[in-house]
């Protein structure tokens, strides 16, 4: 088996890397990245996974974010891009920049989203008891946040896909 295939089944989270046997440095912006709030957030980033911490360097498009969630794992988010507008609890939402530390207790509803002026990245870090991911608090899965006039844009079809359609209208 090789070790890319052994990191891959080692990880609790698909798309992550595994630290450790020999993986000791980490080239995060260089990485690849993967959804890291499937469901219910915009969040993609690469994340690296050790024996009992994950870490990851997370971007929200500006207006983007997640719906208010919880997850069974503590969480750390350290802002080194952009402003987000952020929720923790019963809390008021406050708006939080560059060089700002967040905590999020397991467990505690809460939600994050760039503003719309720029593209938040931050350095997260959760315990592994459970993986990257979380769950939306209304028990949906029906997507992120988007701020009006951010949501994804339809794709377009391939040229060719278009071309075929035309003709068997003709």
């Amino acid at each position: 088996m090789s070790a890319a295939t052994k990191q891959k089944q080692d990880t609790k989270n698909a798309g992550a890397v595994k630290a450790g046997n020999g993986n000791y440095i980490f080239p995060l912006t260089r990485l690849a990245g993967m959804d890291a709030g499937i469901g219910y957030s915009t969040a993609f980033g690469p994340v690296i996974e050790g024996e009992r911490m994950q870490v990851g360097l997370i971007t929200k498009k500006k207006g983007t974010g997640a719906r208010p969630h919880l997850h069974p794992n503590e969480q750390w988010n350290y802002i080194v891009q952009g402003t987000l507008r952020v929720k923790i609890g019963d809390q008021p939402e406050q708006l939080c920049g560059l060089g700002t530390l967040l905590y999020f207790p397991a467990n505690l509803v809460h939600s994050t989203v760039a503003t719309p002026d720029e593209d938040v990245v931050f350095f997260t870090v959760k315990d592994l008891t459970h993986g990257i991911h979380g769950k939306a608090a209304d028990g949906t899965m029906a997507g992120p946040h988007y701020d009006p006039g951010f949501e994804p844009k339809q794709k377009r079809q391939p040229q060719r896909a278009q071309r075929t359609q035309r003709l068997r209208v003709k």
